[in-house]
């Protein structure tokens, strides 16, 4: 039977754009987090529309944003890691920096490419509802990482250069630089899965994994496990 968090990972695989996955899978995560709001800003969206904006909301996306302000955009920024506001800040405080009630309590996750924090998926909730706890932020980690993925995949689809690359290009497939094994490594952590969790699968040490990663890395020309799974989903699409 498939978890809610494998559907969660096949609507987001499933969504063709950044306004489908707004309208049609954002709201499904808040469900899955029993949130009154959620949401999903990327930032160069957010700078592209900053001049329509009226002058209360931009104020507001300025303060949810700036890392000096806002302990959780801080966090993000530094760590790349889903946050609560009980990790960062006190109660007090929270109330000081977001009055609003219906953010009570705040969780966000960060969509990453090329290393770079691109956008964050939010999650939020009134004071009657409890706190978000580490579970959620483990599945927030989950969701964040293929979100990441996608996100990666579909703006290099999107590209002017993609189509153009796609037909000049006469490299060899990335799949065929993989050895079997290598293969079987790279899907395993693009799955989400630890250098620790992927050797008990395979029945090999997590170092045989941490070196072989090094090799993958090589050969794929990439330089994080992001990256990694960017490059072979795009590949897995085309075929």
């Amino acid at each position: 039977m498939k978890s809610h968090l494998q559907s969660l990972f096949q609507a987001i695989n499933q969504a063709t754009g950044e306004d489908e996955f707004r309208a049609r899978v954002a709201p499904k995560i808040g469900e899955h987090f029993a949130a009154t709001r959620s949401g999903i800003f990327f930032f160069d969206r957010i700078l592209a529309a900053e001049r329509n904006l009226n002058p209360a909301f931009k104020k507001a996306i300025e303060t949810v944003l700036s890392t000096e302000r806002n302990p959780i955009a801080r966090y993000l920024a530094e760590q790349h890691a889903p946050v609560h506001e009980s990790l960062v800040t006190s109660p007090k405080a929270w109330q000081i920096i977001c009055p609003r009630p219906d953010h009570w309590h705040v969780m966000a996750g960060p969509v990453v490419t090329q290393g770079q924090l691109i956008g964050v998926l939010g999650c939020t909730r009134e004071k009657s509802q409890p706190n978000f706890n580490n579970q959620n932020l483990a599945d927030m980690s989950a969701i964040c990482l293929h979100l990441s993925v996608w996100a990666a995949t579909v703006r290099i689809q999107q590209s002017p250069n993609f189509a153009k690359n796609s037909v000049d290009s006469d490299s060899m497939p990335l799949s065929a630089r993989l050895t079997a094994r290598e293969r079987q490594i790279a899907d395993l952590v693009s799955l989400g899965k630890k250098n620790a969790e992927v050797g008990a699968e395979l029945w090999i040490t997590e170092n045989s994994v941490k070196q072989a990663l090094k090799k993958i890395f090589r050969k794929l020309e990439v330089s994080s496990r992001t990256e990694m799974a960017t490059r072979l989903s795009a590949e897995r699409q085309l075929q």
